[in-house]
């Protein structure tokens, strides 16, 4: 066998490993583990959402309502932080 054909053996291994789940099982396992806390965001977005929509006076008020809850945590965190004098 020569070397181009072991270095292609050796890739296509590497590869299957891979997709077999070599490094990509550990982040599926990551994933289950941390489940509770994306559902928590899920929540929180779409009450945020609600709450921004109801008090928009016009479309790009709406947008801008939409692109705030997705960062709602940042000014939770930010105001505890303030309010904790940190």
């Amino acid at each position: 066998m020569s070397t181009e054909e072991q270095i292609e053996k050796d890739i296509e291994k590497k590869i299957k490993e891979k997709f077999e789940g070599g490094c990509f099982r550990s982040n599926k396992k990551a994933a289950t583990q941390n489940g509770s806390a994306g559902a928590v965001w899920c929540l929180g977005f779409i009450g945020a959402v609600v709450y921004y929509i109801k008090f928009a006076d016009g479309f790009w008020d709406g947008v801008l309502g939409v692109l705030k809850a997705l960062v709602w945590p940042a000014f939770l965190v930010y105001e505890a932080m303030k309010a904790l004098a940190m």
